[in-house]
């Protein structure tokens, strides 16, 4: 790249450390725009630095694990920086770059694909451009902090329900509850469940309560498993640490309870034992993934202390990015 080009990438990275600053105290220190994949970028009106630049990663998933339950089965990822105040015509711009890219690709005209932003929840400029090009908001990543929402050891637990830790004996158990977890979001569109999906969720959870002090428990009712939350230590955590400010990070990765049971109280007092737990350990933030269409989610989340940090936005297939 001309240190010309890499100069004007590091100043839109300045710039849009300092929007998302302004926007949300939560959001990390956007990384620099460069890496391995197709790099896109707009030029401002006048002359000085760009007015937005990405670059688009293309990822697949490995045969045999959980990557592809949780959306297609190969992905396009645009992480958009936008440095001028008019975001929406700029973000307009890299969009339509982005899709004449991946016209050109015979990957992206399949089926079991989709085109990816993950933008700022506060950004909202950026709505419109996103709209504009065939984007649909699929999920949100939600922040909690320590000490927002109900303290941990306010949540009561429901006459008759108990919480235990999970243990290698339980993996039959903790298998069947993230099943119903994943057939229930399956309901939303984003999570797929897939011929692999079962024996990868076997694996990742006899791997899970194998090792020492898993954070993973059940909810049980006369000795019957009722509700699961299943996260992930900060030592686990590091995919998803980049998308936060605070450290350490810790991700919830389900949770779940049986339909006669929602409502009862059986997943504030889940959520609140693992808080109890990751507050104890240091855990500087908990973040985790919720669809943005579940109407259980949202108001379940905010109840706990949780918020929008991010939203990803799809087109699925990535063909339909416009």
């Amino acid at each position: 790249m001309p240190a010309a080009a890499g100069t004007a990438a590091e100043v839109v990275t300045r710039e849009v450390a300092r929007r998302w600053a302004e926007l949300d105290p939560l959001l990390p220190e956007p990384p620099q725009v460069a890496g391995c994949g197709t790099r896109l970028a707009v030029p401002a009106a006048a002359e000085g630095p760009l007015a937005g630049a990405g670059t688009c990663e293309h990822w697949t998933a490995p045969a045999g694990t959980l990557d592809a339950t949780w959306g297609a089965a190969c992905r396009f990822e645009l992480r958009p920086q936008i440095a001028v105040a008019d975001v929406r015509a700029a973000l307009d711009q890299l969009l339509a770059q982005w899709a004449g890219h991946l016209s050109g690709l015979p990957a992206a005209a399949q089926d079991d694909t989709a085109a990816v932003v993950t933008w700022p929840s506060r950004d909202i400029e950026g709505v419109r451009a996103l709209l504009d090009h065939g984007l649909v908001p699929r999920s949100v990543i939600a922040a909690r902090l320590p000490g927002r929402g109900p303290r941990p050891r306010t949540a009561a637990l429901p006459s008759g329900v108990h919480i235990r830790q999970a243990g290698p004996a339980d993996a039959r158990a903790v298998v069947q509850l993230g099943l119903e977890t994943i057939r229930y979001d399956a309901c939303f569109g984003t999570v797929i469940e897939r011929p692999d999906t079962v024996p990868a969720l076997r694996v990742e959870a006899g791997a899970a309560l194998a090792g020492p002090d898993p954070w993973i428990w059940l909810a049980e009712r006369d000795a019957r498993p009722v509700g699961l939350l299943y996260a992930e230590r900060p030592e686990s955590s590091g995919w998803i640490a980049p998308l936060a400010q605070p450290a350490p990070v810790s991700y919830l990765e389900l949770m779940t309870v049986r339909p006669e049971e929602r409502g009862s109280g059986v997943g504030a007092a889940l959520v609140a034992e693992f808080l109890r737990i990751a507050e104890a350990a240091g855990v500087g933030v908990t973040l985790l993934h919720h669809d943005q269409v579940n109407p259980l989610s949202g108001p379940f989340w905010s109840q706990r202390g949780y918020r929008p940090l991010w939203t990803v936005w799809e087109a699925r297939p990535a063909r339909t990015l416009r």
